[in-house]
């Protein structure tokens, strides 16, 4: 299956690399770019691609509202989008991941980098740029409203317990499946499980709640 992109930046020399980067890439296609936000979000109703990969300073519709029309808790169905920002300012990654993105990047990213969160977010999974990771999930964790989350109505086995935690520190199900001993496919039912107790709709949201119910530090 070919991956199919859209690419969102105002300016045109990233916009130029970044499909320069991902089209010589087997399996992914970019088949749209956009020079602003409105356009972004018009193409992506247009296009439904795989993934839409968003710069967060765009004008007319910055890539936050527009990750919110095209990925947010209010649209039925929505399409993965993986923010890429030279900023990596708090305001902007919490914005970003409460709008729905499915990835946050810094620009200075390696390529293999940024392949890996377009691979990721098809997935339905979540990768945060490593150099942010710890922070933004601690500090999101804090200042994120309505006081102490709600716990589920059937309490988290031993196992996703465990699994939940490694999710929260940033491993990948691979890794977890290492770490723990369990396949692949048993790491992904625990994470199924994990998302319908929770009402998590990805990885992001599942280690948000660990951390705000301090099982992750």
């Amino acid at each position: 299956m070919t991956i199919r992109v859209l690419v969102a930046d105002d300016q045109g020399i990233v916009r130029a690399g970044l499909t320069t980067i991902l089209d010589i890439q087997p399996g992914i296609a970019v088949v749209g770019q956009a020079a602003d936000g409105r356009e972004a979000v018009a193409l992506a109703r247009r296009l439904r691609p795989d993934v839409c990969l968003f710069d967060i300073r765009m004008p007319v519709l910055d890539g936050i509202a527009a990750t919110r029309l095209v990925a947010g808790p209010d649209v039925a169905d929505p399409i993965a989008v993986v923010v890429i920002t030279t900023f990596d300012t708090d305001e902007y990654v919490y914005g970003a991941l409460r709008a729905g993105a499915r990835g946050f990047l810094l620009k200075g990213a390696e390529p293999d980098e940024l392949v890996r969160a377009i691979h990721t977010a098809v997935r339905g999974d979540a990768l945060i740029d490593p150099a942010v990771t710890a922070r933004l999930l601690a500090t999101f964790a804090k200042t994120s409203p309505g006081g102490a989350p709600a716990q589920p109505v059937d309490p988290l086995t031993d196992r996703e317990e465990d699994v939940l935690g490694r999710v929260a520190r940033g491993r990948t199900n691979a890794e977890i499946g290492r770490e723990l001993h369990i396949s692949l496919s048993t790491v992904k039912f625990h994470l199924a499980g994990l998302m319908t107790k929770l009402g998590a709709r990805n990885r992001v949201e599942l280690a948000m709640w660990a951390y705000r119910t301090g099982r992750v530090r």
